[in-house]
């Protein structure tokens, strides 16, 4: 199916400065769910943006389960609509803790401070800001699930802070 209407991308319904969550609830733009949303949506376009410098083909993996990160976070737990998504799995934390040992495996880390995208090659720089993005989100979340009471986001924020830390080891291990 493809998009040949403008009112499919543009409902303009949002022009006062409400949008509705997936759930289909009427939010204030600026309600702290958008903010979540944004930043793991620009972490994932930044991510895309790495791929293109560093071909890690795992970023395609990761940013699949942003996306379900993001339909979690975007959609009351209490909808129907809420149990057929695709929820974030113990497995999915396996995946990026994988992908941490096999780079620890592959090159020796230094134990002191390193500056952010200086040291490295334009790819692993890509990786540094895309891990500064990657803990944004997970501060977004952390107060989004403290204020609202979302217990079921638990292990997207587990997700979150593993990816970080994967992040960090390909800013300073990525080879191309």
């Amino acid at each position: 199916m493809s998009i040949k209407d403008l009112r499919h991308i543009s409902t303009k319904k949002g022009d006062e400065g409400y949008s509705r969550d997936y759930s289909n609830e009427k939010l204030p733009k600026d309600d702290i769910l958008f903010e979540v949303l944004g930043t793991i949506d620009e972490l994932s376009a930044f991510l895309g943006l790495t791929f293109h410098y560093a071909r890690y083909e795992q970023i395609k993996v990761i940013q699949d389960t942003l996306q379900a990160v993001n339909s979690l976070v975007a959609t009351n737990p209490d909808s129907d609509n809420y149990e057929e998504l695709r929820k974030i799995t113990e497995e999915d934390i396996s995946f990026i803790e994988e992908q941490e040992e096999k780079l620890l495996l592959s090159a020796e880390i230094q134990n002191r401070f390193y500056l952010p995208g200086s040291e490295t090659t334009l790819p692993n720089a890509y990786f540094d800001y895309a891990r500064t993005i990657c803990r944004r989100a997970e501060r977004k979340l952390v107060h989004y699930k403290n204020e609202k009471g979302r217990n079921d986001l638990a292990r997207a924020q587990k997700y979150l802070n593993r990816l970080s830390d994967l992040l960090f080891l390909l800013a300073r291990n990525f080879n191309t």
